[in-house]
C-alpha cells in the first residue's frame, strides 16, 4: 500500500508515542543507521533515553538465521572520518533478535520510532522476517543495499529495479496492512538511484532509506600494502563517512525530484556536521541518519555532540550566523592508524602463553588497550603489559593467537590504539590487586598508578602454568617494586589463589581498602563476591572486563557493558555498576 494511497495510515504510524516524525515539515528528526550506534538492545534504550534528538532508532540488519559476520578487521579508516567497512551482516538471527526486542517493548515505552532492519536473499525469507518483527517495529527497513554481503543479499537485490520491485510487490501482497511501515534501503551503486526508488514505491513501499555505503573496494594499509579488511571478497569493503557525503546528497536530491514531496525519505551518508544535516534536508530528506560520525566522538560526548549537531542545523536552516558547536567533540586525528613494530624477544611461559617484546615504547595506562594486526590473518584487542620495552602477554586461545605464537623474533606486528580510558583509582590507603592467568599483564600499569597515589598494595597472581614465575619479567621481578607479591599455581584447582585472597581480606582494614580484579569472567565474579562478603563496598571493587570488540572506536557496539562501551570508558568497571547494569557479566 503506497503512501499516496493511504496517507492517514502513514501519519498514524509515524505519530505513535505523540511524535510527528517525517510528516511535519517544521520537525527535524535524526535517525541512527543500521550497524552503528544502536547495534544492541541496551544501546537502543540508551539512545532513546539520552539522545532525544534521535526520532528514529534503527537496529542492525537481522537475518532468519544467525550470521557470525566477517573476521576482524571489519572497519578501517583510510582517511580521517572516511571509513571502509565489511561487517558481513553480523547478527544473532531472527529469533534471538525478536526475543530481545519483544522484551524491550514489554518493559519499556520507547519515545522514538523503532526501525527494524532486515536482510534476506529470498522473498520468502523477507516475508518470514516481517511476519516476526511486525509487532515490535514502527518501521521495517528492507536491506536492498549492503555492498559486501554474500551473493543474493543486499545490493544484489537493490542494483536491479526489476528485482527490487518484485520483492516489494510480493512482500506487500503478503502484508497488505502491515502493522509497521515498509521502507526500502537503497544502494548508490547504480546508474540512477531514482529509478530504483520509483520502482519500489510503485510496488508498494511506504518510504525510502538512502544511501548505504559506496563500493565495495579494497582498502590497503599503507605500511604493509596489504588489504586491511578480512573477508571472502579479497578485502573489499564499502565506503562510509566523509568521502560519500556528496554522493549521498546527489542521490537524495534525485530521489526527491523523482518521487515528489509526499514520499518520506530518511537520508544518510557522510553526515558529520550541522551543515551536512541542513544540506540533507535541503536536498529532500525528511529525517537525517547519522552513523560513521560517532566513530569520531567518544561516548561520553554523544549527548553534547548530538544536541550541538541539531542546534547547528536549525541555525543554518533559519539562516542565522553561528559557530559550528558540534565540531569541538569530533576527533580530527586518525583513530585507526597502524604502526609497524618488529618483535625483539619471544619467550614461552609454559605451553600456552608467549611473551612478546617489541621494539620501541607505547605509553598507556591501566584500562586502555590496543589492537594487534597480522595482515591477511586478522586482529584482536590486547592489554599492554609493559610500555618500555613494549611487551604483550599472549594466551593461546584461537586462530589469531595461534598465528601470534608462530611469529619469530624479527617478524613484524602492526598496532593501533590506544582505546579505552585510564582507570580512576580511588585514593584509599590500601589496595588489593588480584589477577588470574594473563590478566597479570594489566597489573604493572595499575600498580604504578596506585604507587604514585601513595597507596600501599598487596598483589596476588594465580597461574595455570607450572613454570618459573619470573619468566618474561612480568610477575615478581616487575610487580615486587610495588608491594608484596604472592604467586600461586592452580595445581589442578582453578582459582586456587583466591584462598589466599580470602585470608588477606580477613586481615585487611576493610574501610581503607579498594580492590582490583583482572582475569577470566568466572574468576573475577567469584573474587568480587568474596570481597563483598568480607565487607568491601561494591563501589570499591573494580573488575577489568576484556569484552569482545571489533573496532575500538565506538561504532560496532560489541564491547558494550551495561550502557557503556569499554572502548570509550575503559575496561575497568566497579562491581556496583556491573550488578545493576550488566549482571549477566558477573
Amino acid at each position: 500500500m503506497k503512501w499516496e494511497q493511504d496517507p492517514d495510515r502513514v501519519r498514524k504510524i509515524l505519530s505513535r508515542r505523540h511524535q510527528t516524525i517525517l510528516v511535519n515539515p517544521e520537525y527535524l528528526g535524526l535517525a541512527t543507521v543500521s550497524g552503528v550506534l544502536s547495534t544492541k538492545t541496551p544501546l537502543i534504550t540508551y539512545v532513546d533515553r539520552n539522545l532525544p534528538e534521535f526520532a528514529i532508532i534503527t537496529t542492525k540488519s537481522f537475518q532468519v538465521t544467525a550470521n557470525p559476520g566477517n573476521r576482524e578487521p571489519i572497519i578501517c579508516e583510510p582517511e580521517v572520518g572516511s571509513f571502509g567497512n565489511s561487517v558481513g551482516l553480523k547478527n544473532p538471527g531472527m529469533q534471538q533478535a525478536y526475543s530481545e526486542l519483544r522484551a524491550l517493548r514489554d518493559t519499556y515505552d520507547m519515545r522514538a520510532l523503532l526501525n527494524v532492519s532486515v536482510s534476506a536473499s529470498t522473498i520468502e525469507d523477507f516475508i518470514t522476517l516481517i511476519d516476526v518483527f511486525e509487532d515490535v517495529a514502527d518501521i521495517i527497513e528492507l536491506n536492498f543495499s549492503c555492498p559486501h554481503a554474500s551473493a543474493g543479499y543486499g545490493a544484489s537485490i537493490g542494483c536491479s529495479a526489476e528485482i527490487s520491485g518484485l520483492y516489494v510487490r510480493e512482500i506487500r501482497k503478503a502484508f497488505p496492512q502491515c502493522g509497521a511501515l515498509i521502507f526500502a534501503k537503497l544502494t548508490p551503486n547504480v546508474p540512477d538511484i531514482a529509478v530504483i526508488a520509483r520502482e519500489v514505491m510503485d510496488a508498494g513501499a511506504d518510504g525510502i532509506v538512502a544511501i548505504n555505503t559506496v563500493g565495495p573496494e579494497v582498502h590497503r594499509e599503507p605500511l604493509s600494502g596489504k588489504p586491511v579488511l578480512q573477508n571472502k571478497l579479497g578485502g573489499k569493503g564499502g565506503k562510509s563517512g566523509l568521502w560519500v557525503r556528496d554522493t549521498a546528497l546527489t542521490c537524495i536530491r534525485r530521489i526527491r525530484e523523482e518521487l515528489g514531496p509526499d514520499v518520506p525519505i530518511i537520508g544518510m551518508g557522510g553526515v558529520t556536521t550541522g551543515a551536512d544535516i541542513a544540506a540533507m534536508v535541503q536536498a529532500g530528506a525528511d529525517a537525517v541518519g547519522i552513523g560513521s560520525a560517532f566513530g569520531k566522538v567518544l561516548q561520553q560526548n554523544w549527548q553534547a555532540f548530538t544536541h550541538a549537531l541539531l542546534s547547528d542545523a536549525h541555525a543554518l536552516l533559519a539562516h542565522k550566523n553561528s559557530e559550528a558547536e558540534a565540531a569541538q567533540y569530533y576527533k580530527t586525528a586518525p583513530s585507526m592508524q597502524y604502526e609497524r613494530r618488529a618483535i625483539r624477544k619471544r619467550v614461552l611461559h609454559g605451553k600456552d602463553t608467549v611473551i612478546l617484546t617489541l621494539e620501541g615504547i607505547w605509553a598507556y595506562e591501566a584500562g586502555q588497550f590496543v589492537f594487534l594486526w597480522i595482515p591477511e590473518v586478522g586482529e584482536k584487542p590486547f592489554s599492554i603489559a609493559e610500555a618500555e620495552p613494549l611487551t604483550f602477554v599472549i594466551k593461546r586461545r584461537g586462530a589469531f593467537t595461534e598465528a601470534l605464537f608462530s611469529l619469530a623474533e624479527g617478524d613484524d606486528l602492526y598496532i593501533r590504539g590506544l582505546y579505552g580510558k585510564a582507570v580512576d583509582c580511588e585514593h584509599t590507603p590500601q589496595a588489593l590487586l588480584v589477577a588470574g592467568g594473563t590478566g597479570v599483564a594489566v597489573l604493572p600499569a595499575l600498580a604504578r598508578k596506585l604507587k604514585e597515589q601513595k597507596t600501599n598494595m598487596e598483589i596476588f597472581v594465580g597461574t595455570s602454568e607450572q613454570t618459573d614465575t619470573k619468566s618474561g619479567g612480568l610477575l615478581e621481578e616487575n610487580l615486587a617494586n610495588y608491594g608484596p607479591v604472592t604467586v600461586i599455581a592452580d595445581d589442578g584447582k582453578p582459582g586456587r589463589v583466591l584462598e589466599s585472597v580470602r585470608t588477606a581480606l580477613a586481615k585487611a582494614s576493610i574501610d581503607n581498602l579498594s580492590c582490583y580484579i583482572v582475569g577470566p569472567s568466572i574468576f573475577m565474579s567469584i573474587a568480587a563476591q568474596q570481597m563483598v562478603q568480607a565487607g568491601v563496598n561494591a563501589k570499591r571493587i573494580h573488575l577489568s572486563l576484556e569484552l569482545s570488540t571489533l573496532c575500538g572506536i565506538g561504532m560496532c557496539g560489541e564491547c558494550l557493558c551495561g550502557d557503556r562501551l569499554t572502548c570509550a570508558w575503559g575496561t575497568f568497571m566497579d562491581y556496583d555498576y556491573l550488578q545493576r547494569e550488566a549482571p549477566e557479566l558477573v
